[in-house]
Parts: structure tokens; C-alpha cells; sequence
């Protein structure tokens, strides 16, 4: 039996260390939930394990390496908040994409999820298609991102910032600029279109995906993620400018 009191066979017996299947990790605390995920997304061709706890989840996150994670908010103990939070600042999986799940639909709590790490959000009650389809449209960006950081890439420079494509690397100086996978996205797109200005949608088409469904303050959020950490006075940004009614620009 597992944590949930779940029959270990059905669990993924058919995984093998050598299964180059997409894994996820789901941390909920919601059997009925755990279950239609989990037999979902088998039938898609995905493994698929989980937790019901916050620490258990950091743990199985941190021993696995999925290929996504998909953390409710709402969890015993440590929420998923802080869970997002603590997987964002271990090593091991700051770049795992997370889909969060919640129960509330107010603005505020689906902004705090953004802000916390997550990658896309999802409001509870939702059907198996739109879960799906957010799941397919993270993997996507994130295999943009280890395709990216191939042998070969360039180093792009704009002002004091210097991003290398093959090493993935950020610096501002000769400081280290720690990113997400969704920070490096966004400034990579910056940094390949200096002094041009981008608007909202191709910002989302890019960075999101053309099917992304969430809403367009998420790139208010990872701006604001950006400033922060490459500004010297993010509420005074110098380098990512907004355009009032358009967008941003990276200005050298």
C-alpha cells in the first residue's frame, strides 16, 4: 500500500530505468483527483507518480526528476505555495515546469501561484482535455529550452547583460543571474530583439506557447521576476522598459 492506502500495483509497473517516457509527479492530497490524473494520462503514454503531502512531494521531486509536476495549493501541512517556492530555489528542480492547481478562481491567488514559480495555473473543477493540453503545452517550451541550451549557441550581450545559449547561463557584470526556465525564456526572447518592441501576444505566442490559456498578467508577473532580478531599481527599470497599451522593449 502507498501513503493514500492505494495497492502498490497500481502504481507504473511498466516503467524501467530505461523508459524515455515523460514523467509527471502529481502532489494532491485529493484521491479522487490523484486518480483521474493518474489514469488519464497513462492512457496518454505518460508515467505518472505522487504525493499527498508537501515534503513528500519535495522529496519524490527531488528523487525523480519529472518531467513536469502538477502541485495542488491546497495540501496538509506545507501548501503548495511554499512548495513551489522550495522547489524553485533547490538546484535540482528550480527549471521543472509546474502546473498548480487550484481550487480558488480570485486574481490574486492564481497571481501568488505565478509568483511562487509555478509555470501555468489550473482552477478546479477542470476537464482531463484542458489538463492535458496545458501538460503537452509546458513539456513543449520546455524541450525549446534544452534545445537551446545545445552545442553551438550564441552569446548574446545587450548592455551589461550577457546571456550564453549553450550554457544557459545569465550574468549582469560578473554576477550570476539565477532564472526558471520561464525567466530564461522570456529574457532570451528580450535579448534576441533588442530595442524592439514587443507586444502582449507575441510575448505569450513565444515565451507561452500559442496555446496557452491562462491569463496575460502572467507577463506582467515574470517581467516583474525579471526586474527584480536584473535591475538596480527594479521599480525604476532601465534595461526592460514597458510601452503603455503595447508591451516592452529591452533597451542597451
Amino acid at each position: 500500500m502507498d501513503q493514500h492506502g492505494t495497492p502498490s500495483s497500481s502504481r507504473d509497473r511498466s516503467a524501467s530505468p530505461e523508459d524515455s517516457r515523460p514523467r509527471l509527479l502529481v502532489v494532491d492530497d485529493e484521491q479522487n483527483i490523484v486518480d483521474f490524473i493518474r489514469l488519464g494520462m497513462r492512457y496518454e503514454g505518460y508515467r505518472v507518480d505522487d504525493a499527498g503531502d508537501g515534503i513528500s512531494g519535495i522529496d519524490m521531486a527531488q528523487r525523480l526528476r519529472p518531467s513536469l509536476i502538477i502541485l495542488d495549493v491546497m495540501l496538509p501541512g506545507l501548501d503548495g505555495i511554499e512548495v513551489c517556492r522550495r522547489l524553485r530555489e533547490n538546484e535540482a528542480t528550480t527549471d521543472i515546469p509546474i502546473l498548480m492547481l487550484t481550487a480558488k478562481d480570485e486574481v490574486r491567488d492564481r497571481v501568488t501561484g505565478l509568483e511562487s514559480g509555478a509555470d501555468d495555473y489550473l482552477t478546479k473543477p477542470f476537464s482531463f482535455e484542458e489538463l492535458l493540453a496545458r501538460v503537452r503545452a509546458l513539456l513543449r517550451r520546455q524541450q525549446r529550452v534544452v534545445a537551446a541550451g545545445g552545442p553551438g549557441g550564441r552569446v548574446l550581450r545587450v548592455a551589461d547583460v550577457t546571456l550564453d545559449e549553450a550554457a544557459r547561463e545569465v550574468q549582469r557584470g560578473d554576477r550570476i543571474i539565477e532564472l526558471t526556465a520561464t525567466e530564461y525564456n522570456l529574457l532570451h526572447l528580450f535579448m534576441t530583439h533588442p530595442r524592439q518592441v514587443l507586444d502582449r501576444q507575441t510575448i505569450l505566442n513565444r515565451v507561452w506557447g500559442y496555446d496557452f490559456m491562462g491569463e496575460t498578467n502572467i507577463i506582467e508577473v515574470y517581467v516583474r521576476y525579471l526586474r527584480e532580478k536584473l535591475e538596480d531599481e527594479p521599480s525604476n527599470p532601465k534595461l526592460i522598459q514597458t510601452v503603455r497599451s503595447v508591451g516592452y522593449v529591452m533597451k542597451g
